[in-house]
């Protein structure tokens, strides 16, 4: 098993970092560590090319085996949808929260639903998410409403988290849990 992976049933890793730091694939590890079957809850929308190239890398990388369920908006949901021993790969919150603020959905009841659904999986779950803040503030009232709200979902669920891993130049660095 990977440094840094959840122990025991239902067990929650947050992974964060920065842009290309090597969360995803550090997350699918962690998964693919342990028994099948895998589930990948993918939050992207292919809605430009570039993006379903980027949907298709991250398909290419992962083992046969994995069961994929698209969730741009119902993330709490999609755990209804695994097993529910399954291990779940969400990737990435980041994404599943530009989904929701550009339907100007209730951001609230959603963060709720999903923190109601990871209390009730009985697998583990490894979810991923952005690390936003560290940057400059943003010129723009819509970016700087995504950043806090993305430091806010990150807070909530780092605080449910029995481990929190930082991804930085692809290694991990053990934030909060075991190593």
């Amino acid at each position: 098993m990977p440094q840094g992976a959840a122990a025991g049933p239902g067990a929650l890793t947050l992974v964060l970092g920065g842009a290309r730091s090597g969360k995803s694939r550090y997350a699918e590890g962690l998964i693919a560590a342990l028994p099948p079957p895998w589930v990948y809850v993918a939050t992207a929308e292919a809605q430009d090319a570039e993006m379903a190239e980027r949907i298709a890398a991250h398909r290419a990388r992962r083992a046969p085996g994995w069961q994929t369920i698209e969730a741009p908006h119902d993330l709490a949901g999609a755990f209804g949808s695994a097993p529910v021993e399954a291990p779940v790969l969400v990737d990435c919150l980041t994404l599943w929260l530009s989904n929701l603020m550009l339907a100007e959905a209730d951001m609230d009841n959603k963060i709720a639903a999903l923190e109601a659904a990871l209390a009730g999986h009985g697998g583990e779950v490894v979810l991923v998410a952005n690390e936003v803040g560290s940057g400059i503030v943003p010129d723009n009232a819509l970016a700087r409403r995504f950043r806090d709200l993305q430091g806010t979902l990150n807070q909530r669920i780092a605080g449910r988290a029995g481990r929190v891993v930082l991804m930085v130049a692809g290694l991990p660095v053990i934030v909060k849990g075991p190593s």
